[in-house]
């Protein structure tokens, strides 16, 4: 019966106040191409052509999920000469609670890619090694630096100019 009556001594220590919280609840490849056209020899250094795109939509799964996709290419030259090109297409199904709307797309497109980078980076590196070349190591991405860039370029972007589909 004493489990039930108040603990008036203060023994038991007060709950923590909940604040925003992300979890992941899985993640995944969505797709991954690597074409070879040839190898050449290994004392070509290739010019590498990086790029990454970060997207988020909410999951229709269930409330406070979503998807968010890490999308990178990669493209190696040698002067003229395509040596592979690789896409990969890389997802994470998170959990989000206790944001507020302002912090939301934030979270979205700077912590959730943060947490799913590595092991993205991990894949292309295995890809190309396991393609005959040397691992392509990607370095660490300021995600925030990402999405402040973007920000500032709709922001400047006038109202006025035609919408493309």
């Amino acid at each position: 019966m004493a489990e039930n009556q108040p603990d008036p001594a203060g023994t038991q220590p007060p709950a923590a106040p909940q604040g925003p919280s992300i979890r992941v609840v899985s993640q995944y490849i969505k797709d991954l191409s690597f074409e070879n056209p040839g190898i050449t020899s290994p004392q070509t250094q290739p010019n590498i052509d990086l790029g990454i795109d970060v997207g988020a939509t909410a999951h229709a799964g269930g409330e406070n999920l979503y998807e968010v996709s890490l999308r990178m290419q990669a493209k190696a030259l040698a002067g003229e000469k395509v040596l592979f090109m690789l896409e990969l297409d890389y997802a994470g199904l998170f959990q989000l609670q206790s944001f507020k709307n302002e912090e939301m797309e934030a979270a979205l497109l700077i912590e959730c890619p943060r947490q799913i980078f590595p092991f993205a980076r991990r894949i292309i590196s295995d890809i190309t090694r396991d393609g005959g070349f040397p691992p392509l190591l990607v370095d660490p991405i300021d995600f925030r630096a990402l999405y402040i860039t973007q920000k500032q370029r709709q922001a400047a972007a006038p109202d006025d100019a035609p919408q493309t589909a």
